[in-house]
């Protein structure tokens, strides 16, 4: 077999790991649907490479399932595989120096997105039915918008990352990609259980007036009309700001404390081992070693305040519409420096759910030109399967618009 467990894999989006087979329950509400899991989760009969070298040559096969992976085998899902990722997942490009770059089905001339590119590539070109993948800045909603998928950032510590590489704990999720919200929603009630703070049937709709104004012009208008079809099936949202008057403090606070907690998952084994990394990945972590702890704790102080001035203004009944990414994927042989801005400018929309620790749902509602884009809902810590629902509705309320 080329790809694994299957016998073709055209984007590429797998490893080429030695074929093993991974035992799941042949009854459960994920039976007949097919599961591809990113390479940071450990798999029983795999190693776990992250999209990196020596973390591979170090891993060995192995021998106990991640919890979460073993949830959705017990629930019947079939593994395929396991996925590419950006190398030690610190990139949102979908690029990996060492082991290539998944293409993107949707616009085969962009880039796919990650880091769990390989996930989303495999749910974009129908290789599996649902995308196991993680986000700690973005890696699961931005390439869901790339691909045109179905994307959920789920409540940060509402799910077990165990057997899972860690990248900014205070930040890392489980996330899933899917072609259709039912699959999508098949795999909340898996996982989730009930919800903690529960939407109430009729919710508040709110939209961010100042992340509409930081997209770019043709993918704000794609946008912006998206916003129309939904307050059209829904109910009319409330303008509101989600940033401060320093817009850039929140992505500033965002990036210093991943980078700073990066650095105390990943610093001692780059300094102890020397792995080769790619140029972009070794900025960063040359980045991170030099983030002194008061840095961390001035931006941890941001984090808190936002979260309670956040939390406030969404309440319990609050769901806020905001655009997953500024703009369409970056083409594949963009700059580095082109790649940086864009990130630098996607840090800006994505940061709201890590640092609020909320849960946001990235849809499939805009496409500007010749690549798709995303339009999200975010909901109250707690309320993920409340923020399924209403996107259920919603997408059945636009099929008879």
């Amino acid at each position: 077999m080329n790809a694994m467990l299957l016998d073709d894999d055209p984007v590429p989006a797998f490893p080429p790991y030695p074929a093993a087979t991974v035992p799941n329950a042949k009854e459960g509400p994920l039976a007949g649907l097919t599961l591809a899991v990113k390479d940071i989760f450990d798999v029983a009969g795999y190693p776990t490479g992250c999209g990196q070298p020596h973390v591979l040559a170090r891993s060995g096969t192995k021998s106990v399932t991640a919890p979460l992976v073993r949830e959705l085998l017990n629930a019947g899902a079939r593994f395929v595989g396991k996925t590419h990722t950006v190398e030690l997942a610190y990139s949102l490009t979908g690029r990996n120096h060492h082991f290539g770059t998944p293409i993107n089905p949707a616009a085969p001339d962009r880039l796919p997105g990650g880091s769990s590119s390989g996930s989303a590539a495999a749910v974009a070109a129908g290789l599996c039915d649902i995308g196991l993948g993680s986000d700690t800045g973005g890696s699961v909603r931005l390439p869901a918008a790339y691909r045109g998928l179905f994307g959920i950032r789920p409540t940060h510590g509402r799910l077990s990352l165990a057997l899972t590489m860690p990248l900014a704990p205070s930040f890392d999720t489980p996330g899933w990609l899917c072609r259709d919200m039912a699959t999508l929603t098949q795999v909340g009630t898996v996982l989730l259980g009930q919800d903690i703070a529960p939407l109430p049937a009729r919710s508040r709709l709110l939209w961010a007036e100042d992340l509409f104004a930081r997209t770019a012009p043709a993918a704000g208008a794609a946008l912006r009309s998206a916003l129309d079809l939904v307050q059209t099936a829904l109910s009319s949202a409330r303008p509101v700001r989600v940033s401060g008057a320093d817009s850039e403090a929140l992505p500033t606070a965002f990036r210093t404390l991943q980078a700073y907690e990066a650095w105390q998952s990943h610093g001692d084994f780059i300094e102890r081992c020397q792995p080769a990394l790619g140029a972009d990945i070794a900025g960063r972590f040359i980045m991170a070693r030099g983030i002194a702890r008061d840095e961390a704790k001035a931006s941890q102080a941001v984090k808190r305040a936002f979260r309670e001035q956040f939390g406030a203004m969404l309440g319990r009944d609050g769901v806020l519409l905001l655009p997953t990414t500024p703009d369409i994927g970056p083409l594949r042989d963009a700059t580095e420096a082109d790649l940086e801005q864009h990130r630098r400018q996607a840090q800006r929309l994505l940061c709201v759910a890590g640092l609020s620790g909320c849960p946001q749902l990235s849809l499939p509602l805009a496409h500007p030109a010749d690549a798709p884009l995303g339009l999200s809902l975010l909901g109250p810590a707690g309320s993920d399967r409340s923020l399924m629902r209403i996107a259920s509705d919603l997408m059945d309320r636009l099929k008879r618009l």
